[in-house]
């Protein structure tokens, strides 16, 4: 039994497919009429269900667009459901066009009955954590936990860090926070160089410098895990640089890696990644945020680094802009010491 192979989701689906004809020839029989009223019958169902799932995004994305200013949820929401749309006005306009009506009394039941078990299934999803989510928790447990707050022993702190770099190296930097680049592919480059445009030497670029002080760590079992930041210079044309603390998150970086043997791991071949980077942010934000110990310590930075005209130098320029509007007098401030 243990060489059984369980049944993929297109074979469930194609025996359920096979299970629903076998009923409907059952009790209805095979006649023209009958196949007619079926094709009606199946479209008007198929709009009853794309109502009721849209109903609650409908909420979701009107909240968000008075609430909080999103004004692109929509578009954002058409894109990834764009076939959705096309069976939702295909069933309709079929239904409309066999000049049948388009809502019945039935319409009612499957509504309600559709919030009852939507209710049992949110109980369930309380108890469980989206990947982007977990990710994120990780991300901040197992590395930025470790770098950011001073343990009030050996490290420090990523502040302090920082302060001693900047007076070791003679630079100043700008703001004092470490940039989390997530990219939008997942893609993370050994060298955030590998996202200067070096055919537009008018633009600002990326050059990797020493790294700030390690921290050393008993973790896990593990004596003495190394864990260090790593510092970038903001070369700019006719303007002193910039330097910054930055670095990819990680996690993504391994799922990217993961999807990129999808032979190897199967359960994973139709996973979101739009949702995961999303979820991930949202959650990692959430605790950068909220957590004291990093409150404005940490900055995520998205990076559509699928964008030819995208440059992650002057992304980070005009963060550090938003962050604070006054940097480039501490710049110069520091030249002039």
């Amino acid at each position: 039994m243990s060489n059984v192979k369980s049944l993929n989701r297109i074979q469930v689906f194609i025996l359920q497919i096979l299970f629903g004809v076998s009923i409907y020839i059952g009790s209805q029989g095979t006649g023209l009429d009958k196949v007619s009223e079926l094709a009606v019958t199946v479209a008007r169902y198929v709009a009853y269900i794309y109502v009721i799932r849209g109903s609650g995004e409908a909420i979701r994305l009107t909240h968000n667009a008075f609430r909080c200013g999103d004004s692109d949820g929509l578009t954002r929401l058409y894109k990834k459901n764009h076939a959705h749309y096309l069976v939702f006005a295909a069933s309709v306009g079929y239904v409309l066009l066999s000049h049948a009506s388009i809502l019945g009394d039935e319409f009612l039941y499957l509504y309600v009955g559709s919030l009852i078990v939507k209710y049992i299934d949110m109980e369930k999803q309380k108890r469980a954590v989206s990947y982007g989510t977990g990710m994120a928790c990780s991300f901040y447990e197992g590395y930025l936990a470790h770098m950011i707050p001073s343990d009030g022993h050996k490290f420090v702190g990523f502040e302090e860090n920082i302060r001693m770099y900047e007076s070791n190296e003679s630079i100043k930097f700008p703001v004092i926070r470490l940039f989390i680049i997530i990219t939008k592919d997942l893609y993370c480059p050994p060298d955030l160089k590998a996202f200067n445009k070096p055919n537009r030497p008018d633009l600002p670029y990326l050059e990797a410098c020493k790294p700030l002080e390690k921290v050393k760590k008993d973790v896990a079992g593990v004596k003495k895990r190394v864990y260090r930041n790593s510092a970038y210079k903001v070369v700019r044309r006719a303007a002193p640089p910039l330097y910054v603390a930055a670095e990819c998150a990680t996690p993504l970086h391994t799922l990217h890696l993961v999807l990129s043997k999808k032979a190897l791991y199967t359960e994973l071949e139709d996973i979101d990644k739009d949702e995961v980077v999303n979820d991930f942010c949202t959650m990692l934000t959430s605790i950068l945020t909220t957590n004291p110990d990093c409150k404005g310590k940490c900055e995520c930075i998205y990076f559509d680094n699928t964008d030819p005209e995208a440059n992650l130098a002057q992304v980070l320029i005009d963060r550090i802009r938003e962050i604070e509007p006054n940097f480039e007098e501490i710049v110069r401030s520091k030249d002039c010491d």
